[in-house]
């Protein structure tokens, strides 16, 4: 059951009052939003509804949506044109990470950029590097990639030499994922964060995070860990389309403050689009 149903359940059988919106609280937190972002924005609610005296459905759905809508952060990604752009994807594995970045390299083909490379960073992990050769040849964009073992600083460094070569262009750089020790994997993302920032003109390099939408607060978990590690710029949401997409983007834009660029809805290599933070919530709430 959505947070919309949930919603028409609770107003069906309560005064609004004190223990409706302890209820409130309860159906925030079961839908991913997290315990100090449900109780925050039930309390915010609360004092509204107090101070204005609203006591309907409709106007009550309405102020949560608002307070939704000011937590929920978007932005567009958007290339730079005639410079080189590098776009570092991050993640842990699972997720749809390397998925997501063939839908990127088909979406922005389409868009009219012709000089765009796929790096496989990720050389620990079995299989990532054919993997990523294989949506390479399906969506028809050239990916350069090193031995399994070698080290992915050098295969992006390869991969910015690649677009340059041919002028302005765009890099996305599929990187590991393991977080079973965090210390190594910020070490090895960092280093590649450096050349990333060195090898990309000036104001055209980003960090996105790949995040599955049905993890819930593991999600928000991993934002914080990847983001102390490289400063994340956006936010791709995989399972987009799942029953429990719940309200994972509204504490990530609270208590991070990053906002959610593209959404993922299947495995096809089209189904991917920019990301709509006032449909997000109209959808979250709706019966």
């Amino acid at each position: 059951m959505g947070l919309g149903a949930k919603l028409k359940a609770l107003f069906g059988g309560k005064q609004i009052d004190e223990n409706f919106f302890e209820d409130l609280t309860d159906v925030l937190v079961e839908t991913d939003m997290g315990a100090k972002t449900s109780y925050e924005i039930t309390e915010e609610l609360e004092k509204i509804c107090k101070k204005e005296k609203i006591t309907n459905q409709d106007e009550i759905t309405k102020k949560l949506q608002e307070l939704l809508l000011a937590n929920v952060k978007e932005t567009k990604l958007q290339i730079v044109p005639d410079k080189v752009n590098v776009w570092m994807v991050l993640g842990v594995n699972g997720v749809g990470k390397t998925t997501s970045v063939a839908k990127m390299a088909k979406l922005y083909k389409e868009q009219g950029i012709e000089n765009l490379v796929l790096a496989s960073c990720d050389t620990f992990r079995a299989a990532a590097i054919e993997q990523l050769n294989y949506h390479g040849e399906k969506v028809g964009v050239r990916v350069v990639s090193h031995q399994h073992g070698s080290d992915p600083s050098a295969v992006v460094f390869d991969a910015c030499d690649a677009v340059r070569a041919k002028g302005p262009g765009l890099v996305l750089a599929d990187t590991a994922g393991r977080l079973h020790n965090k210390e190594n994997l910020v070490k090895e993302l960092q280093k590649i964060d450096r050349i990333c920032q060195s090898k990309a003109d000036e104001g055209c390099y980003k960090k996105i995070i790949v995040l599955d939408c049905t993890t819930g607060q593991n999600a928000l978990r991993q934002a914080e860990v990847f983001n102390e590690a490289v400063k994340v710029d956006a936010i791709i949401l995989t399972k987009y389309d799942s029953t429990a997409k719940g309200g994972v983007a509204v504490s990530i834009g609270r208590e991070l403050g990053l906002p959610v660029a593209l959404v993922c809805t299947g495995e096809h290599y089209d189904d991917i689009a920019e990301f709509d933070a006032e449909k997000y919530v109209k959808e979250l709430t709706a019966n």
